[in-house]
């Protein structure tokens, strides 16, 4: 019975990538990267989540245009099989965790929880970032985190930043 999980796994891991290949390339023509692709079973129907995002945030009108533009690429190929599915594009969700270097380019600015691989964790603001490390302010200090020695950092939710005042 394990190894039929193991293999259903398998088989959903395997048409998630064959989906996100199918995909790049269209999406990247609409200046949209791929954050996620998810399959999740809801009854005898799966429904099929796509993240998409792009430098400076995606706008509504944006994920209706990705949203065309899988569609057309789904119903041009077999990859999704003959079982229906739901097709679900949208934004990424803050509680994505920040893991390329262009998620941490994209959060600059904001407050960011890191656990390292050492198991200490800090909060800093994002300052600047590059393909290999990130630089934070943590009170009031510079720290660099080298990507490599990120265990898992998060976006924290804030509904009134500090330097913003009264």
């Amino acid at each position: 019975m394990q190894g039929e999980i193991a293999l259903g796994a398998d088989r959903k891991d395997a048409i998630a990538s064959a989906i996100e290949k199918a995909l790049v390339d269209p999406l990247l023509a609409l200046g949209l990267d791929i954050e996620a692709v998810e399959i999740t079973p809801a009854g005898k129907r799966r429904i099929l989540r796509i993240a998409v995002d792009k430098d400076g945030g995606i706008t509504h009108e944006e994920v209706t245009e990705a949203t065309r533009e899988v569609n057309r690429v789904l119903d041009d190929s077999d990859v999704m099989g003959e079982q229906p599915y739901t097709l679900e594009v949208t934004s990424p969700g803050v509680d994505r965790p920040l893991t390329l270097p262009r998620h941490w380019r994209r959060n600059k600015g904001r407050l960011v929880k890191v656990t390292v691989k050492d198991g200490s964790t800090f909060t800093g603001r994002v300052k600047e970032s590059d393909e290999d490390r990130a630089s934070l302010e943590v009170s009031g200090k510079r720290r660099d985190v080298a990507y490599a020695d990120v265990k898992k950092a998060l976006v924290q939710i804030e509904f009134k930043r500090i330097d913003e005042g009264e």
